[in-house]
């Protein structure tokens, strides 16, 4: 077992558990190293907060260091959510509950997901390179989750899946949204759905 420090969080890794890619992104610290830089910004004292995408759950853990918060974090990929409980573990979290699962805009429906050799690729989009397993998912409302948790802050990386999410999703009670953007999925009118989407909502961007 290899234990990295990544922005701090202790990352218990065994060789074969990530890519060379990944491995080398969280030696040199780049590994979500923007997200890292703006949780402070983002997350105040007492939020509630709905990650999804936690992936290795670096930035859960930063999150959940903020004071008096809760957090829920879900992550589509069962290879990466016994990985990111490990790490929550390691750091001696107990306020993130951490889920494997999807959370959509609209009706409970069966979804593909593809899980890549590079963690941080596996996506909803067969068309986004070369995958090594496919795996059937159930989703779950996200506006009924967020209703059910008093979910106040929105955090999220999902490889291009915000686009339909945030476009078909009402938000109850969210007052901040840090997203991933993946234009190279849907280009600038992609951007400018979720943007729009957003605005009429009563979110403006920074």
């Amino acid at each position: 077992m290899h234990v990295l420090n990544v922005h701090g969080v202790k990352v218990p890794v065994e060789d074969g558990d990530i890519s060379p890619v990944i491995w080398q992104s969280l030696e040199s610290g780049s590994y979500e190293a923007k997200e890292a830089k703006r949780i402070a910004a983002v997350v105040k004292p007492n939020d509630r907060v709905l990650e999804l995408g936690s992936g290795l759950s670096v930035i859960t853990t930063l999150i959940s260091r903020v004071e008096d918060v809760e957090v829920w974090a879900v992550e589509a990929n069962p290879a990466t959510v016994r990985l990111g409980h490990r790490v929550l573990e390691a750091n001696g979290v107990s306020n993130v509950r951490l889920i494997q699962g999807l959370l959509t805009s609209g009706l409970a429906s069966e979804h593909t997901f593809y899980v890549r050799k590079d963690l941080w690729m596996s996506s909803m989009d067969q068309n986004q390179g070369p995958f090594e397993q496919a795996i059937t998912l159930c989703s779950s409302n996200i506006d009924d989750f967020i209703t059910a948790h008093a979910i106040n802050v929105l955090f999220m990386d999902i490889e291009g899946a915000e686009k339909d999410l945030l476009v078909g999703a009402e938000l109850p009670g969210i007052q901040r949204i840090f997203l991933e953007l993946h234009d190279h999925l849907y280009g600038l009118d992609g951007i400018r759905c979720i943007t729009q989407a957003l605005a009429l909502r009563g979110f403006a961007y920074d």
